[in-house]
């Protein structure tokens, strides 16, 4: 059986699809998995043993520099792929949509118009299941792939699973320490709403003699992690990281504490606390 799963964005959406990937293999072990996600994206799922082929596309560039051209270009790239058995849009927007309308196969499962983020995403897929919007994005996933793929992944198979993220083998440990504790400080988010404040990390890095390191995406972020490590000795910032290099790092960490946010959802995924 050949199964495409398109989940384009962000990254702990693409985390949180990507927790039915061990569950399917169990069942269908010879399967073949390929996953379509943008560009930008490609290295949360690098090196995961249970994805056969990665495709990428860039619909989120064509949508910035409003290329048609380029749109028409990355939709073609899709035609031209194997037939699949069954195409799985976990996104449930327009655009994965469209997606998966483009890429070879007479399946296309995806949420039907009362449960999609976008309803109108409905009308490319054959089959269509209704998944409350309000559940857990982790279990609407699962319960999705469990109904395309004739599955039964439970609330304890997802809590009790394996970690499913890859480092690089570029990760260089020599900020991490041999006798502290590691903990990882996310200090940013995509929206100002899903930060921690400042001033409450810095109470956190005050009050234990372990070894902070914090982490950052942009240089607002930056000054941020800098500002923090001023406050004690026990904080370490980080080099800008791949994210093969991230997951490395959160992988040797004891404990990681952020917002809702991509890095924080890698150590759910990573089973760190």
């Amino acid at each position: 059986m050949k199964i495409a799963i398109v989940k384009l964005s962000a990254l702990g959406d693409i985390i949180h699809a990507m927790v039915a990937l061990q569950f399917i293999k169990k069942k269908y072990p010879d399967c073949q998995i390929d996953w379509v996600v943008e560009e930008g994206f490609k290295g949360i799922l690098t090196n995961n043993p249970d994805i056969n082929t990665i495709h990428t596309v860039n619909i989120k560039k064509a949508k910035k520099n409003k290329s048609l051209k380029l749109l028409l270009t990355e939709l073609k790239k899709l035609r031209k792929l194997p037939k699949y058995d069954v195409v799985i849009d976990t996104q449930g927007l327009i655009k994965s949509a469209v997606v998966s309308r483009f890429i070879p196969s007479h399946k296309r499962f995806g949420f039907d118009r009362l449960s999609a983020r976008e309803y109108l995403s409905s009308f490319f897929y054959t089959n269509k299941v209704f998944i409350d919007y309000s559940e857990n994005v982790i279990i609407r996933n699962a319960k999705l792939i469990s109904y395309a793929l004739n599955l039964n992944i439970s609330n304890d198979d997802l809590i009790n699973k394996k970690p499913l993220l890859y480092p690089s083998n570029t990760f260089n440990n020599t900020i991490l320490h041999v006798r502290k504790n590691n903990i990882i400080i996310i200090i940013g988010a995509s929206f100002d709403c899903k930060k921690y404040p400042l001033e409450k990390y810095r109470e956190i890095v005050m009050s234990m003699n372990d070894n902070f390191i914090v982490t950052w995406g942009n240089e607002a972020e930056k000054n941020q992690a800098l500002s923090l490590a001023d406050v004690s000795d026990n904080v370490i910032v980080s080099n800008k990281l791949s994210l093969g290099d991230l997951i490395g790092l959160i992988k040797k960490s004891d404990l990681v504490i952020g917002g809702d946010t991509g890095p924080t959802h890698m150590a759910w995924a990573l089973n760190i606390p």
